[in-house]
């Protein structure tokens, strides 16, 4: 049986990353960066298709993990009859090619360690040539190689290289993989504790820029590196998750490829990461986000590639048996083609805070953004695919037409508080007629709740960020009759669905967990409505479902009380650092707050910054 979702933890060099399993094994790591090809894939099938265990020989139970301080580099002890042993696996901060680093500790005793090391390129399914190289061996098939250095004989067994070893207390065994073109000259060689040092040192000084100083900063600031690490140095852009194809149902098709780079993801990242003193990283992914975009905004996706690539066929790959048997397992995402009017009120509103927090607005920032606008201006009232991503038809999505009335409320603001040119009249009037259709068609006065699209009689828990954008305040009766809809028809054992897959046309069979953003988002409201006592209690119960290195995953599944879907998420981390924010204010309001969409007066140099967490697939 697989280790479950929750038995793993994160290590990378902000370029890709990999999986590392309680039981010393390395599951999952795609190289050279998030979205190539898997060398170990077990994650997603059996060892046969790729991993990398170092563990005690025999019997042992590891009976600690935990990150070293406030960074990424991981250390997992282990308690055997012998004795105990540790394991440190970190991914230097990247100069030119990725490096995985795993050192064995003696701690106490003489403790027998086996490592196991099963290369698998392309997801599992290419058998590299391997052979003996100067201090370990060189494997290859294709375009990759991989060196691998230690001071231990290593020996071929079922294609797998091998190897036996003791430590005894103080000694430090030390391996280094590392990946390269296989036409191409070899990099230079990694110092393992060199490269611990530095990385140490590197995690330890981004850690000490956080400015949150609030309740469960040890949790808050666990999701910023989670967050910070799931950024693609090279270009800025953020990925949604490291994985692909975790089952948001164990068994179901609900499988989706998380390794690109959603403009709501990332906006909503980079929101989380400004709002705790990372400005670096909004400059970064503006950058990204001007390139990405580039050209016709009527040609905008809602994905790109790390890199800001557009083609991102899917497509399945049938070796791979599915984690727990839940097939296909998919590589690229279809939903990149879709339609979702949201997105640009997630990326205006990005670009808003961003310079409210301090960013000089940038001229060619401003051109893109007014494109954008003059695109809403056009399809505002066409249906869509919606937040959710749905396989069915397109519809009158309630949300994604709050987010167009987002988009042209904040162009208006940035207009308005930093001097630029716009066509203020015009956007004014189009944000009141959306601000109006939303009111009239999107309210059900039966249900006393807004609804997931025009003329549905269903609820969708992205509702819950009505309040929270500024549409309507809080204490609007129709916002409070929405929050009571969804307490009653969408809450499943304290946590909140997405919305009810029973009965929505959404193209897919029905069936997953529990989104936890969305029960961050219902956090958010209680913050909001002035429930503070209700809105940490379920805060408490969101953060009791980290696993022992503080991460999450994109959903809970109640009745088997497990973590499923992409792992770590985005998107949850974003949740808990954006409730932590909320609540540790004296006022949660946000600052964009108005009734029935009246702007309201210009905001002062020292006004609070609202905190969004608004959704995702």
């Amino acid at each position: 049986m697989p280790l479950r979702i929750e038995d793993y933890a994160l290590v990378g060099d902000c370029q890709t990353a990999a999986l590392v399993g309680a039981d010393g094994s390395v599951d999952w790591l795609c190289l050279p960066r998030f979205d190539s090809a898997a060398c170990f894939a077990a994650l997603l099938g059996t060892p046969e298709n790729g991993r990398w265990r170092i563990a005690p020989a025999g019997a042992g139970t590891c009976t600690r993990r935990r990150y070293v301080d406030d960074t990424l580099v991981l250390e997992t002890e282990w308690e055997a009859a012998d004795g105990v042993v540790a394991v440190t696996d970190f991914m230097p901060v990247r100069e030119t090619a990725p490096d995985l680093v795993r050192i064995v500790e003696g701690r106490r005793g003489r403790v027998p360690v086996r490592t196991d090391l099963t290369l698998r390129f392309d997801y599992g399914s290419a058998v590299p040539w391997v052979r003996k190289a100067d201090g370990g061996l060189l494997a290859v098939a294709g375009p990759d190689a991989v060196r691998l250095e230690t001071p231990v004989p290593t020996r071929g067994e079922n294609l797998s290289t091998v190897a036996e070893f003791t430590v005894e207390a103080g000694e430090r065994v030390p391996f280094v993989l590392t990946w390269f073109r296989s036409y191409d000259p070899e990099p230079g060689r990694v110092d393992p504790e060199a490269a611990l040092k530095d990385t140490l040192s590197w995690w330890g000084e981004w850690a000490g820029r956080c400015t949150y100083r609030g309740d469960r900063r040890d949790l808050v600031l666990r999701s910023l590196i989670a967050l910070k690490a799931m950024t693609y140095a090279p270009s800025g852009g953020i990925v949604a998750a490291v994985t692909t194809s975790l089952p948001e149902h164990l068994g179901g098709v609900r499988n989706w490829d998380y390794r690109y780079c959603w403009l709501r993801d990332a906006t909503l990242t980079l929101l989380a990461l400004v709002n705790c003193g990372y400005t670096d990283e909004a400059r970064a992914w503006e950058g990204w986000l001007l390139r990405a975009v580039a050209g016709d905004p009527r040609a905008a996706q809602i994905m790109y590639g790390v890199g800001g690539e557009r083609r991102l066929d899917e497509y399945e790959v049938p070796w791979l048996a599915g984690y727990e048997d839940s097939k296909p397992v998919r590589v690229g995402n279809a939903a990149s083609r879709q339609f979702q009017l949201d997105v640009y009120g997630e990326v205006a509103d990005a670009l808003y805070q961003a310079a409210r927090a301090g960013l000089p607005p940038d001229p060619t920032g401003w051109a893109l953004q007014r494109a954008l606008v003059r695109r809403v201006e056009r399809v505002w009232d066409e249906p869509d695919e919606g937040i959710w991503e749905v396989r069915g038809p397109r519809r009158h999505f309630t949300h994604s037409k709050v987010m167009a009335w987002v988009a042209l409320d904040r162009a208006v603001k940035s207009a308005e508080q930093f001097g630029l040119d716009a066509p203020l009249d015009r956007w004014t009037a189009v944000r009141r007629q959306v601000h109006d259709r939303v009111c009239r068609d999107g309210f059900d006065p039966k249900l006393n709740s807004f609804v997931q699209s025009f003329g549905s009689d269903l609820l969708d828990a992205s509702l819950l960020m009505i309040p929270q954008v500024g549409f309507l305040p809080p204490d609007d009766p129709r916002v409070r009759g929405t929050v009571a809809a969804i307490e009653q028809h969408l809450m499943r054992d304290g946590f909140v669905l997405r919305y009810d897959t029973s009965k929505s046309n959404d193209g897919l069979p029905p069936g997953e967990g529990a989104f936890l953003p969305c029960s961050f988002w219902l956090a958010d409201c209680y913050a909001l409505m002035g429930e503070a006592a209700k809105a940490r209690e379920l805060f408490g119960r969101l953060a009791g479902l980290c696993n022992d290195v503080g991460l999450l995953s994109e959903e809970y599944d109640p009745g088997a009380g497990r973590l499923v879907g992409n792992f770590p998420q985005a998107f949850t981390h974003v949740g808990l650092v954006s409730t932590a924010l909320n609540l540790s204010r004296d006022d949660p309001t946000p600052a964009e707050q108005r009734r029935d969409g009246e702007p309201p007066p210009p905001a002062g140099p020292g006004a609070p910054q609202p905190v969004s967490s608004r959704p995702g697939r």
